[in-house]
């Protein structure tokens, strides 16, 4: 196991981490990244560095996300075939939930579930900072509606990683905060599994250590989330308007969402696999179309059944298609996400070439034990 720590001007908490970690496990390899912290913190990381840790450090900040690929980087080159747990520098997790999710990581491996990301789970209990419980239970809300899965932690900086999954955590998008829920967002169409061990809730002075900026990172972290529903939304009112219309014009319901559903059908499509969708484009565009059209399809006789079925109960016609649309929102995200605009096989992508990280870090290595 090694142990990957991205720090960005951290305080004392760091070294104080380090040393907890080097009291239970003495032997295990460290590795810190100083990711661009400048010039007042070169106490920090000496003191990091004297307690044999391997440094990693590049001129100005890149972001969390950067931070990580770049470890990771470091890691695939230099100490190979080991298993990851990353950690946050600010003393928010304990070496005993650090070494948890690494336990967590040696039960998979021996269960053969090589392929198994363990998040460090809180539970939000206690004196948590409103905006951090408030992030939270945002993100956890945006990602269950965008996917239908539920994980109670989505933004936790506590993870373990297997071996085999270090070539394609380097190739996820994303340098700054929303890397690591893009890592969730896609690891199930990358043939991941996600599991969850509890850890404590720790925040130090209000999280006053968090570099975590609430409207420049949010917009980063929910965008993933975000594209989807504008774009469903955006089908929803052209469905709806189109809906209405038709119903004005022709005697008869099936014809009105018969007639909507395909032209919102064709803006959605065209949405979703140009935008919304990093690997939309990966795909011909008419095996994707044909896939496409058939979900369209199956989603149109359901919601063909669902407005009847509400009408039948006296409900008027576009109260029950907003109902409809809603019922089969998360459907429609998860078939696409998952079978339509999913990426290439892992075992062709894990070929492709991974970004190694900054092209000018300088790293002073000392291997313990």
């Amino acid at each position: 196991m090694i142990i990957l720590i991205p720090a960005y001007e951290p305080d004392l908490q760091l070294p104080a981490l380090i040393r907890s970690l080097r009291t239970a496990k003495p032997s295990v390899p460290i590795v810190v990244v100083d990711d661009g912290s400048g010039q007042e913190y070169p106490n920090v990381f000496d003191a990091v560095r004297d307690l044999g840790c391997h440094v990693i450090s590049y001129g100005r900040n890149r972001g969390k996300g950067f931070a990580l690929k770049s470890g990771l980087g470091f890691i695939a080159d230099n100490l190979p075939g080991h298993d990851v747990v990353c950690a946050d520098s600010d003393g928010q997790h304990l070496t005993a939930d650090i070494l948890r999710v690494a336990h967590a990581l040696q039960e998979n491996r021996a269960g053969q579930g090589r392929s198994t990301m363990v998040l460090g789970s809180r539970k939000f209990t206690g004196d948590v900072p409103a905006r951090s419980r408030f992030g939270n239970t945002a993100t956890k809300l945006l990602f269950t509606l965008a996917t239908g899965e539920r994980i109670s932690d989505t933004q936790t900086g506590l993870r373990g990683y297997p071996a085999a999954m270090i070539p394609w955590l380097r190739s996820v998008r994303g340098d700054r905060y929303e890397y690591e829920l893009n890592l969730l967002l896609e690891a199930r169409n990358a043939g991941y599994a996600i599991r969850s061990v509890d850890i404590a809730t720790v925040y130090l002075d209000h999280n006053s250590g968090s570099h975590f900026r609430p409207l420049a990172d949010s917009v980063r972290i929910y965008a993933p989330l975000l594209k989807f529903l504008a774009s469903s939304f955006t089908a929803f009112l052209v469905d709806t308007v189109l809906f209405v219309l038709l119903t004005l014009l022709v005697d008869s319901l099936l014809l009105a969402v018969l007639g909507a559903r395909a032209v919102s059908s064709a803006v959605n499509f065209m949405v979703n696999r140009r935008i919304v969708f990093d690997h939309g484009r990966d795909r011909p565009a008419g095996t994707t179309g044909v896939r496409y059209f058939s979900l369209a399809a199956l989603l149109l006789a359901a919601n063909f059944g669902l407005i009847w079925g509400l009408e039948g109960t006296g409900l008027l016609a576009l109260p029950a298609k907003v109902i409809a649309e809603v019922i089969l929102l998360g459907i429609s995200f998860v078939v696409q996400q998952r079978f339509l605009f999913t990426a290439q096989a892992r075992g062709k992508a894990a070929g492709k070439t991974a970004p190694t990280g900054p092209s000018e870090p300088s790293a002073s290595s000392h291997i313990p034990g």
